[in-house]
């Protein structure tokens, strides 16, 4: 079993920096490449840019909960999230043709 998550592609698991705005404030997200990758799918999915999408995001915690402590994890929990309401969904009948 571990090999399925020790052989995969290092590039998965390197990090990389993406500048963005949040509320008009210039700024720098590192991530791996694996949760960028869930985040382009939850923004193009949504019909946005990701930085769009990180920056609504990050305007909706504020809204709720206020400043994150860290908008990184916050960031990769959302990720997590996602991919477990996306189990959940049920398969389209015509997917399953």
């Amino acid at each position: 079993m571990c090999h399925v998550f020790a052989g995969q592609d290092p590039h998965r698991y390197a990090s990389s920096t993406r500048r963005l705005r949040l509320n008009r404030q210039s700024t720098s997200i590192r991530l791996e490449n694996a949760f960028w990758s869930i985040l382009d799918e939850i923004a193009a999915r949504d019909g946005m840019s990701t930085p769009t999408f990180i920056s609504t995001l990050h305007s909706e915690v504020l809204e709720l909960r206020g400043e994150p402590e860290n908008f990184t994890s916050l960031l990769r929990s959302a990720c997590l999230k996602f991919m477990e309401t996306s189990r959940k969904e049920p398969a389209s009948p015509i997917a399953a043709e």
